[in-house]
């Protein structure tokens, strides 16, 4: 009962920032998303929490996220080169859409103490839980394959999670925003999210199938998701 009488607390405090900021004079529309975006995560944590997952499930999903949030480390060097969105895409394909939104979400939370925080994170968070919840429904449709992941990689990666990352620099950047200087902001952004996207796409043609073999034989053997 504490429990969600602090979550409700919270939720209705985020909600009083959101209407007050509508109705002032000058709107912080930067706080008005990010407290959006915060606001759009609670669900999925609270799902995960109210269906009490056993420490076995715990084990392997902080076990993914810390493959993801290395992942991304170690292509510190090479910018939007990072492997973080083909992990998300792979753990949301052998978990579900719900895991595959929480791994996406923490992973890019916890990179960020590398990459540095700032008024981006809420943004990546969300973009990256996306790419997860989506990967995770999708492929509960259809068979994952080489080309079928590959492709839907690239699509969500440049797509899905340019669209949610570049609304911050919009925000951040834009003193009046119209449609003019939100479509300059992305399509200057257009190289980097190709990057992003292209070098997810390689990833997952390369090494998805074997590490989706390798995580589905871990949950068949401890009988995690039974």
């Amino acid at each position: 009962m504490k429990k969600v009488l602090s979550l409700c607390s919270v939720v209705l405090c985020l909600i009083a920032v959101v209407i007050w900021q509508i109705f002032s004079s000058s709107t912080n529309y930067y706080i008005v998303c990010a407290v959006i975006l915060v606001l759009s995560m609670i669900p999925f944590f609270v799902s995960f929490e109210r269906s009490k997952p056993n420490a076995r499930e715990i084990a392997l999903i902080s076990a993914l996220t810390a493959i993801a949030i290395v992942s991304r480390g170690v292509f510190y060097l090479i910018p939007q080169v990072k492997p973080i969105g083909a992990v998300v895409i792979v753990s949301a394909v052998c978990l579900g859409a719900k895991r595959g939104y929480l791994i996406g979400v923490m992973s890019a939370f916890v990179s960020n103490f590398i990459f540095g925080q700032g008024m981006w994170t809420p943004f990546q968070m969300v973009a990256l839980g996306a790419v997860g919840f989506i990967a995770g429904a999708v492929f509960k449709k259809i068979k994952a394959g080489r080309i079928s992941l590959a492709v839907s990689g690239f699509v969500l990666c440049f797509a899905v999670y340019s669209l949610i990352v570049d609304l911050s620099t919009v925000l951040m950047l834009t003193t009046e925003i119209n449609f003019s200087s939100v479509l300059s902001v992305y399509l200057a952004g257009i190289p980097f999210n190709l990057t992003f996207g292209i070098s997810t796409a390689i990833f997952l043609l390369l090494f998805g199938e074997p590490f989706i073999k390798k995580i589905n034989r871990i949950t068949t053997k401890y009988g995690i998701l039974q």
